[in-house]
């Protein structure tokens, strides 16, 4: 009889949440999206467009920059659509197959993107710390396999979610809290043991965006130990001034993603408005 049971109540679509009580006016919030979304796109093909086209922007840090950029059109052309067509057109439901494959691009361009922010800051811990090197360390070929070793990482450690999620039936509830699929929020609404999900989707956190931002904080502790070894103040302010950029990517990327992995995880108390905020800031904001 059990049995009988989860088949007749076994979902075969997710329904997406936008902001409960807001429906009136999800005509007027779509606006902001549709501009976030129209900015990202021309301005990161911009981005692309202008170091393919000038040659003198053919180095490392660029380069980087131009991974980077290809990553966030990725991560808002799987992400915004699926958003702006439940504010726009009220479509709420995702069918299994296809929640699993956003969530899949999802985390594999997060992945992705956390790589090359990393690989942006080796970039400038070597051009500011060992500055004779940097034409022979960040050779053209050596980016190419740098570039090439971040996307293989993405695809082994993402890989395994949705094939983990496949295998589960769903038959709690249906509804997710926000407009798009993650991991942490939808092995939640197996009705299964979901301990190796949340043990593997742990480790992968710990593994890459955990690990490259202590990377990240480590190489900037060596660059401003050796900027505040230079004698001049011009020459200080201008080798920070090189970093500035990238901390802001950074902070603008790890803070809310790690916030986000905290409260699906451990936070269920937490507000929905706090969730709402987290959720869409983390996807829209670093590609804007």
């Amino acid at each position: 009889m059990s049995a009988v049971n989860d088949t007749k109540f076994q979902f075969t679509i997710f329904l997406l949440t936008g902001i409960p009580g807001k429906e009136d006016v999800y005509l007027w919030i779509s606006i902001p999206f549709c501009l976030m979304y129209v900015i990202s796109i021309v301005g990161n093909s911009a981005i692309l467009f202008i170091i393919k086209t000038d040659p003198s922007l053919h180095e490392p840090m660029y380069i980087f920059l131009s991974m980077l950029s290809i990553t966030d059109l990725g991560l808002s052309i799987s992400t915004i659509p699926t958003i702006l067509g439940m504010f726009l057109f009220n479509s709420r439901e995702i069918s299994l197959d296809a929640c699993f494959a956003q969530l899949f691009f999802i985390h594999l361009l997060q992945c992705m993107e956390s790589s090359f922010l990393l690989l942006m800051a080796f970039d400038r811990f070597i051009a500011i710390c060992n500055p004779l090197r940097y034409a022979s360390i960040l050779t053209p070929w050596r980016l190419s396999k740098m570039g090439l070793l971040c996307v293989l990482r993405g695809v082994v450690v993402v890989l395994p979610l949705p094939f983990l999620l496949k295998r589960f039936q769903y038959c709690r509830t249906n509804i997710l809290s926000h407009s798009y699929c993650v991991h942490q929020e939808v092995m939640n609404l197996a009705c299964s043991d979901i301990t190796v999900n949340n043990v593997y989707g742990l480790s992968t956190l710990v593994l890459t965006t955990a690990l490259d931002s202590l990377l990240i904080f480590l190489s900037y502790v060596m660059i401003f130990k050796t900027v505040l070894n230079v004698v001049s103040h011009a020459e200080c302010l201008r080798a920070l001034n090189t970093c500035v950029s990238h901390l802001c990517a950074v902070l603008l990327f790890y803070i809310p993603e790690i916030g986000l992995s905290v409260i699906h995880r451990f936070g269920n108390s937490s507000s929905h408005l706090l969730q709402f905020v987290l959720g869409y800031f983390y996807l829209l904001v670093p590609p804007l």
